[in-house]
């Protein structure tokens, strides 16, 4: 099926309310593709106010209560050359207390967690896309309510 970018955002609202911490979502696809779009949707319906910036000078950018009803770090990897560095980026330990929404995963190589839910937008002409989900045992329940 494909889909629009305001049906992008759309499932970004019902992705937020299926979240809890210690989940890591990986945002897969070419510039443009909407991964930010996808973010941004999930973080407003999170509760936040505004535009959500993006991550990609930043590398980590965080959000937490009272912004967000839960922490999560928005992450852009694609400036990161080497799989090493994300090790200076903390994500493991973050982990543990946040959600973790992250664009160009696919730079972290081995270090990916298993668990992580995959999302990839791809272009299918000037303005559809096609989303492909790589759905982790830890997410097949709640991955079915969408």
């Amino acid at each position: 099926m494909d889909y629009t970018l305001d049906d992008v955002a759309a499932l970004g609202g019902r992705i937020a309310a299926l979240l809890a911490p210690g989940d890591v979502i990986g945002l897969v696809g070419d510039l443009g593709a909407g991964k930010t779009t996808l973010a941004r949707s999930i973080l407003q319906a999170l509760g936040l106010a505004g535009e959500a910036p993006s991550p990609s000078f930043a590398i980590v950018q965080p959000y937490s209560p009272p912004d967000v009803r839960i922490a999560l770090l928005h992450v852009d990897l694609y400036r990161i050359e080497e799989s090493a560095e994300i090790d200076e980026l903390g994500l493991d330990e973050a982990r543990h207390d946040s959600v973790l929404l992250i664009e160009w995963p696919e730079r972290m190589g081995a270090r990916a967690w298993p668990d992580m839910l995959m999302i990839e937008i791809g272009f299918v002409g000037d303005n559809a896309r096609r989303l492909t989900a790589t759905v982790p045992p830890a997410w097949e329940a709640r991955w079915l309510r969408l």
